[in-house]
């Protein structure tokens, strides 16, 4: 497993991104697994999904700079956070890579995703006919697809809910894409209304979007 990205955003949060060049084996080596965590593992079949899983725990015990036993649950709505740590984390993965998000500061987002011209048969599920408007239909459009996706899915993870629709209770401002820039998404649920500001950047052939708790 080769760390390709680190990234200290301040003081409190930081993220990494790792490729996952490891056996089963070799990431279980480097953990401390209890019975519950065996039995999750044990639920997957061989293949990505163990590796992802394993790959983010192991990516987690870089970032803590620990050799403590993690305790890395889900809440009810399949949030991970740490139960005998301070920072909040986000996971992330997508076929050879695995990120990890953590901060003292509140509670983080972060999603990668492979760049892929599927995106275009999905757009219109995951946004709004006007936010469809400012989607450039050039050689980006695909790369500003997924930052839209990529900073919804990273706010979702952020606030936790798992009622709040990608479609319905998020809204992004128009923005001008770059390969590395900022968008404003606007979150309107019954649980919260905000506005957030979200980074988005293109990683090689895939698109990563992170996002900080910010006070109100």
């Amino acid at each position: 497993m080769s760390l390709v990205y680190l990234r200290e955003i301040d003081s409190q949060t930081k993220f990494a991104i790792w490729r996952i060049e490891e056996s089963d084996d070799d990431l279980m080596s480097k953990l401390q697994l209890d019975e519950r965590e065996k039995a999750i593992l044990g639920s997957f079949h061989i293949g990505k999904r163990r590796l992802h899983w394993l790959a983010t725990r192991v990516l987690l015990r870089t970032l803590l700079n620990t050799s403590r036993y993690i305790e890395c649950p889900s809440d009810p709505n399949g949030k991970p956070y740490l139960a005998n740590f301070p920072q909040k984390i986000s996971l992330s993965h997508s076929f050879e890579y695995a990120a990890a998000m953590i901060s003292t500061k509140g509670e983080v987002g972060i999603d990668m995703e492979i760049i892929n011209t599927k995106v275009e048969r999905i757009q219109h599920k995951f946004l709004k006919p006007e936010e469809l408007a400012f989607i450039t239909r050039d050689e980006n459009q695909y790369e500003q697809l997924y930052a839209c996706w990529c900073a919804k899915e990273a706010i979702y993870k952020l606030q936790g809910n798992a009622g709040v629709s990608f479609l319905n209770n998020m809204t992004i401002q128009p923005f001008n894409y770059q390969t590395q820039g900022i968008l404003k998404l606007e979150l309107d649920s019954n649980q919260k209304k905000q506005i957030y500001d979200v980074y988005y950047e293109k990683f090689n052939a895939y698109m990563l979007a992170y996002a900080v708790e910010q006070d109100i």
